[in-house]
């Protein structure tokens, strides 16, 4: 999507000069992570190379790192037109884990397709239970369902979670007193 990506920004920003309008869904963009360089590298590298593709391709402590065997089961969400983490490479990251995998396909951007609350009435996703290794083929015999898939993740997360109990409307406790009052220097600090 160059026209909107790229091009409206090189002609507004760079060739006119002007400030870019506030959008709010991209505030965290202000959050600069201050890696230093060596860090960065490391993460360049293990992106192009991914060694969590194969049983002990990473080791961390001396232990041999296998994603199969993580048995927990796993909900994971793509976009559809997601320009940042493409849905079939999610997809295939979903296949990396072990456990009861279970993944959605929004409609949508990058950070539009996360942030679908219910009642948006362009919202909807498609799914599949049959996981199979070509992502192509899975979207094939996947259905669409009209909504957002935020319900179908409550349901799930409340499948897997304990009883429900009284919100603590008090923070921090003796052990652990607050801090500061919210939002905290980090956010107003720059």
């Amino acid at each position: 999507r160059p026209n909107d990506l790229i091009w409206n920004y090189w002609v507004n920003n760079y060739l006119l000069g002007k400030e870019p309008p506030a959008f709010d869904i991209l505030y965290w963009n202000n959050d600069n992570t201050r890696l230093p360089a060596a860090l960065h590298g490391d993460l360049l590298d293990f992106f192009k190379h991914n060694p969590l593709t194969h049983p002990g391709g990473l080791e961390v402590c001396g232990t041999p790192i296998d994603l199969q065997k993580v048995n927990v089961d796993s909900f994971s969400v793509a976009g559809m037109n997601d320009h940042i983490t493409p849905w079939d490479a999610v997809y295939r990251s979903t296949l990396l884990l072990g456990g009861d995998r279970r993944f959605v396909l929004s409609n949508s951007g990058h950070v539009q397709s996360i942030l679908n609350p219910p009642g948006n009435p362009k919202a909807h996703y498609v799914e599949s239970a049959k996981m199979t290794s070509d992502p192509r083929a899975w979207y094939y015999d996947a259905k669409q369902a009209e909504g957002s898939w935020w319900t179908e993740w409550l349901g799930w997360i409340q499948a897997r979670s304990g009883a429900q109990r009284e919100t603590l409307m008090a923070l921090g406790n003796q052990k652990y007193p607050p801090q500061e009052a919210a939002p905290g220097t980090y956010v107003r600090v720059r």
